[in-house]
């Protein structure tokens, strides 16, 4: 697949996955750029494709023997229950994207996305971190674009004591996350390619 494409005012990419067909807009993300919007089937929006996904990542982390799946919030958390729920896993962590009142105790990595303005934040909560905490843990999300939130969310396993055995997404994304691929305990599904006109990425 060509992941860096002209763009030259298409509305829609069409993808094929898990056996579903579904139809993304394109939308723009920056100047010059812009990606498939996977809004419409992610947050849990599509349940066919939700449950059809999260059985096909299921069977794929399953030989990596993951005691416990990772998230950040909030676009893969419906994926993480149902992926979570087909390895048998009674429980899931969530990396929330704030510090919240309740939360006694925390830690917290930085990073940047490219559909985000400014930086963003990556926190675990003391309930999260225990749920980390001496187990083999899958990090699990829709997309890898730049491989920000990957990095932020290895980096909190680490300091909360877990050890990462794979990392598994939906789509690599544009020519950065392709380049995840080859990296070991990867998983995905399929690939999205990103738009450029004169003068972007």
């Amino acid at each position: 697949m060509e992941m860096v494409r002209p763009y030259k005012g298409q509305e829609y990419h069409e993808l094929e996955i898990c056996g579903l067909r579904r139809k993304l807009p394109i939308v723009q993300v920056r100047e010059n750029f812009w990606i498939a919007s996977n809004a419409g089937l992610v947050f849990g929006c599509d349940v066919e494709f939700t449950e059809k996904v999260g059985e096909e990542l299921a069977s794929r982390i399953r030989r990596y023997g993951a005691e416990c799946l990772l998230v950040p919030e909030a676009k893969g958390i419906p994926l993480a229950y149902e992926t979570s729920k087909r390895l048998g896993h009674d429980s899931y962590a969530v990396a929330r994207k704030s510090t919240k009142p309740y939360m006694r105790d925390y830690i917290m990595e930085e990073l940047e996305s490219i559909t985000t303005k400014g930086t963003q934040k990556l926190v675990l909560d003391e309930i999260n971190m225990e749920r980390v905490k001496g187990k083999k843990i899958c990090i699990i999300d829709d997309v890898i674009t730049t491989g920000g939130s990957m990095r932020a969310l290895e980096k909190l396993v680490d300091r909360a004591g877990g050890k990462i055995v794979c990392k598994a997404v939906v789509w690599l994304e544009g020519p950065t996350g392709e380049g995840f691929k080859n990296e070991a305990g990867v998983i995905y599904l399929d690939y999205l390619p990103v738009w450029v006109r004169k003068g972007g990425v």
